[in-house]
């Protein structure tokens, strides 16, 4: 299996992991929203049959006597139900609509029952033949043959009993109970539209899920693949560094090897050939350890304060005969005052020396490296500036990675490893601070260091230090 389609399967199994949990989440709030929704439209709903239930009980009450024809009582309060036994006019007035207290009758139907539980009258939009005996259950759920089901509410009605005193505590008895009722036909439908919303959106959020996690397992993945391509790209590179001063060593060992014995005098030219080609195989492990050491901070020493004028004072002095013999003037500017990092100063002694040593390498004769220092904002800038080939746009974003040359051929002729502005990177970063390149193709090129600064002290010499080749 190639490195593409294991990532592609990695990011499917990702994706299908991200909506597998996305989707329980999703059941459970979904069927969680629906239950409450439920529980609050059907809370309502008995809610609303209760307080109709409380109005007429309230409304009827006085009006019913302990004792008498409870037809001819309800005859006269209730014209507009039906009673057992009577004809039943199905079309009310608006009058006596208003009498049973209930305006949406097909919503809504009455039913009165006697103390022991006989029906005595009923309103006609009843969903199925009235019941002639009561069910004492408070609330109660039914359906009717058609489907539709049904939801009422009984309660108990007192009538006033005219032998007892006017100040008896008793002067209430029980005469019935009246039974309010209600479709279901719309809190069903509702309900249905509810459980299709969901059944029809969660195969939609399900997708939308599905496309979002393989999107974002792609920019999870982003890291890993481009670190993998990395690697590989790194592996290559040194794999292509390491082969060519083997080769060259392996080549000239061969030769030492096959030389007649009256030859002997040119084995000193070749072993230090062999020299050569073993110290840039060290350089180039060294850099490489280095690099490794920064990017893990692996390293133990602990940071300490360091001076930046004597580094650069001291890194001055050490390339000024390799500039006097490139016929470069190199100069150097600090300012009157003592500048600290804190940070490792072999660390940071590496860090402008890969500058400068570009630098110079870069710069023909006749040309100028200046190093500056400064502090401002309690940052510590370093300024190398020299006026050499320059760096084109387009290479200025790649010049930090791993083995990247503006020009390979003229670096392997120098001796470079290609690790040198990534190992300057890489202290920066380490130090807590940022480089960045500013370059024009035939007029050079400025590498910027800021450092965070320790306080700046007072120095010794007042004035701006400044040393020149010439």
């Amino acid at each position: 299996m190639n490195s593409q389609q294991l990532f592609r399967r990695s990011r499917l199994r990702l994706a299908c992991w991200y909506t597998i949990a996305m989707a329980g989440v999703l059941s459970l709030f979904g069927l969680g929203m629906y239950r409450a929704l439920v529980q609050s439209k059907w809370i309502a709903l008995e809610r609303e049959i209760e307080s109709l239930a409380g109005t007429l009980h309230d409304s009827l009450e006085p009006m019913l006597p302990a004792s008498g024809d409870p037809t001819l009582v309800l005859r006269q309060i209730f014209p507009d139900l039906c009673l057992v036994g009577y004809p039943c006019n199905s079309s009310p007035t608006l009058i006596q609509r208003h009498t049973t207290g209930i305006s949406d009758r097909h919503t809504y139907y009455i039913r009165l029952f006697d103390r022991d539980g006989n029906l005595l009258a009923f309103s006609p939009n009843q969903p199925l033949a009235p019941e002639t005996t009561l069910n004492p259950a408070t609330w109660q759920t039914f359906q009717a043959s058609d489907g539709t089901r049904y939801h009422q509410f009984i309660t108990i009605l007192h009538g006033t009993n005219a032998e007892q005193g006017i100040g008896s505590s008793h002067n209430y008895t029980s005469w019935g109970y009246i039974q309010i009722g209600r479709t279901l036909a719309a809190f069903d439908a509702e309900t249905r539209r509810i459980q299709w919303i969901l059944a029809i959106g969660f195969p939609v959020a399900l997708a939308l899920v599905a496309a979002a996690g393989w999107w974002l397992s792609g920019l999870a993945m982003q890291p890993i693949y481009q670190s993998y391509q990395q690697q590989q790209q790194f592996t290559a590179n040194v794999a292509h560094e390491l082969r060519s001063p083997l080769a060259s060593l392996l080549a000239t060992v061969e030769a030492i090897l096959r030389l007649p014995p009256n030859l002997h005098q040119n084995i000193p030219p070749m072993l230090q050939t062999v020299e050569r080609q073993g110290r840039r195989l060290s350089s180039l492990i060294t850099d490489l350890l280095l690099l490794t050491s920064l990017e893990q901070e692996s390293s133990t020493k602990t940071l300490q304060p360091c001076c930046l004028n004597d580094l650069v004072s001291d890194l001055t002095e050490e390339f000024l005969e390799l500039a006097i013999a490139s016929g470069i003037d190199l100069t150097n500017q600090v300012p009157g005052f003592e500048v600290y990092v804190f940070g490792n100063e072999s660390q940071l002694y590496r860090l402008v020396s890969n500058l400068l040593a570009n630098a110079i390498q870069y710069t023909g004769a006749g040309g100028s490296v200046e190093v500056s220092l400064k502090c401002h904002d309690r940052m510590a800038i370093l300024r190398v500036k020299d006026n050499g080939i320059g760096i084109a746009p387009v290479e200025q974003k790649r010049i930090f990675e791993r083995f990247y040359r503006v020009h390979s051929d003229r670096s392997r002729k120098t001796g470079g490893t290609g690790l040198g502005l990534a190992i300057a990177q890489a202290i920066t970063r380490r130090h807590r601070g940022h480089i960045t390149v500013k370059s024009k193709v035939g007029q050079g090129s400025l590498f910027l260091i800021h450092l965070p600064c320790i306080q700046p002290h007072p120095l010794r010499m007042t004035h701006s230090v400044n040393t020149q080749t010439r």
